[in-house]
Order: C-alpha cells, then structure tokens, then sequence
C-alpha cells in the first residue's frame, strides 16, 4: 500500500478544488428524443448537446435505453447502467466520444464530396495498389 504525505493530499485537494472551479462538469444531463441528441447543462451556464450515436456504446441504445442517462460523481461523467456505459464529459467537450480505437474507426468512416470525389478518381486509375511480399 502506498503511503501518501499530508502535502500531497493537500495537493491533491488543492487540484480538486481548481477542477471544481475552473472546469465545467454537469448539473443535468437528459435525452431529447424529438433531436436524438444527449443534452448536458454544464456548471458554468453552457449547454453541450451530441448526437447519441456518436457515444461509444450508445450506437445502437434503444430511446429508452438512451432516457436512462445519469451523472456521474461530481457532474464528471454520464453513465448507462442498463448499458453499462460511462463516458467522461471532459473528453466529450474535447470532442473525444470513445476510445482511442473507437474514435480511429469513426474517422475512417467520415464521408464529405471530397472524399468521394477523391475516390472515384482513385477507382479511374485502377483503385489502390496491391500490397507486394517485400514493401
């Protein structure tokens, strides 16, 4: 077991108060069912709303399921429990909604006219080349 100082719990204490102060956590957080979108009331009078679909785990979370939202802890987090899902708000406002696995897969899935566009000319010349043994 790790033996902790009574400066760094002082420390920590001090951190924790900053975070309080300076970081905006949630106060309420709900579903909205007419928008599909998860909407958080944060402390510092800001409304941050994504849609539902974006959250890992929450893909395919039935409107019900989604209803069930709570706050974690001191308005840190959100959690699911039917869901078994927890996803930070901190990293929701960094626009992180997932793992860093999950997130890589959502933005190999983006799709803009560029990209398109850059596809099909890629598809013209006869689409990628093929992976060779040596390279």
């Amino acid at each position: 077991m790790v033996e902790l100082t009574d400066a760094e719990i002082g420390a920590a204490l001090a951190r924790g108060k900053a975070a309080r102060l300076h970081e905006p956590r949630g106060t309420a957080a709900r579903y909205d069912r007419q928008l599909d979108r998860i909407i958080v009331d944060l402390t510092n009078g800001c409304t941050f709303a994504f849609p539902s679909r974006l959250g890992q785990g929450l893909e395919n979370a039935s409107e019900d399921q989604l209803a069930q939202v709570e706050l974690l802890g001191a308005g840190t987090g959100l959690h699911w429990e039917a869901l078994d899902v927890d996803l930070s708000i901190p990293d929701l406002l960094a626009g992180l909604f997932g793992t860093k696995a999950f997130m890589a897969r959502r933005a190999g899935r983006a799709t803009s006219s560029a990209k398109a566009a850059a596809a099909r000319a890629n598809g013209a010349k006869g689409g990628r080349p093929r992976k060779t043994a040596n390279g």
